[in-house]
């Protein structure tokens, strides 16, 4: 007897990027056979007047909201769902051909699980793979938790959940300008199972270092925050002050390597103020790690040295980068 056909919700987040919406709503859309269907929701808060015309091209429900924020768009879209599981994709991002069908057994056969996460494979802008797939593995109960506060954030796209964890956990908090997705996955966790799926489930793809360093400055308060407010209530994971410190180092250490990247990658092009401001938030984040940097072969020292000479110096770091 075949199986009863699943239909599953999936939250798309954009603003005012059509073209690469469309990738991304094509790619959910591959992934349709006779055993599966989506019920796609689009929650926009951009002004492109071609977002509703892409996403009523793919048959997608078109939500929009005034309110700033990933956060905000996902939450129209996820108030809006009405399947019982609830998958997610941002706008940049692709699924590939191994996503959801191994997600959606794990949740069927294990009722105790609320969200089963999967691997993700980084990408430049023009999709080309620069690293993954990864994690290789995540652990399970509070060592999960623990590897979250510690510099895992699972990938939103990678990630499928009970529907039913809305009504325990609440929705994306809005007030998060960033990681609004990791605080919400630390809810789950803190309440549920969580599975996981070893197989590359999709394209995340990143933006170039040092194209956004005000978005990232902005970032670093708020992920004090989400630390704070979920270790803290579970500081028995943590078997000593300096076990707590070094996983609050671990979450904070890709805020001081983009930086680091940043100040290089200013200093290579000749913008010397906005190298050394991305200089100086580096030290703001980990003054210790940034002296012995600065007193060592690293490229924050080259950035330095290419600020002070005044011009495109070919330091070793540099010549290991070509």
């Amino acid at each position: 007897m075949p199986q009863a056909r699943k239909t599953v919700s999936v939250v798309v987040p954009t603003n005012n990027r059509p073209a690469l919406l469309r990738e991304a709503l094509a790619s959910i859309r591959a992934l349709e056979l006779d055993d599966l269907s989506f019920e796609i929701i689009v929650g926009d808060n951009g002004t492109s007047p071609e977002t509703r015309e892409i996403a009523e091209a793919f048959g997608a429900k078109y939500l929009h909201t005034s309110v700033n924020g990933s956060a905000a768009a996902r939450n129209i879209a996820l108030n809006a769902a009405t399947s019982e599981y609830v998958a997610f994709l941002d706008d940049d991002d692709l699924w590939t051909s191994n996503h959801i069908r191994h997600h959606l057994q794990l949740l069927t056969s294990t009722p105790e699980l609320g969200m089963v996460v999967g691997q993700i494979i980084n990408t430049d802008p023009q999709r080309q793979p620069i690293y993954g797939p990864w994690p290789p593995r995540v652990p399970e109960g509070g060592a999960l938790i623990k590897l979250m506060l510690s510099g895992y954030f699972p990938q939103i796209g990678a990630t499928v959940v009970r529907a039913s964890v809305r009504e325990t956990i609440g929705l994306f908090d809005e007030r998060l300008i960033g990681g609004q997705d990791w605080d919400w996955q630390l809810r789950i966790a803190r309440r549920f199972g969580v599975g996981f799926v070893a197989e590359p489930c999709v394209l995340f793809r990143q933006r170039p270092t040092g194209h956004y360093d005000e978005l990232q400055t902005r970032r670093i308060a708020f992920a004090r925050r989400i630390f704070f407010r979920h270790a803290l209530p579970e500081w028995r994971l943590w078997t000593s002050p300096i076990d707590f410190a070094r996983s609050y180092f671990e979450t904070m250490q890709h805020f001081f390597y983009y930086f680091v990247e940043a100040a290089l990658f200013r200093a290579r092009k000749g913008e010397r103020a906005a190298a050394l401001k991305a200089i100086w938030r580096a030290i703001a984040i980990f003054p210790t790690r940034a002296a012995r940097s600065l007193l060592s072969e690293s490229p924050l020292r080259d950035a330095v040295t290419i600020i002070m000479r005044g011009n495109k110096a070919d330091t070793p770091f540099n010549r290991q980068s070509k």
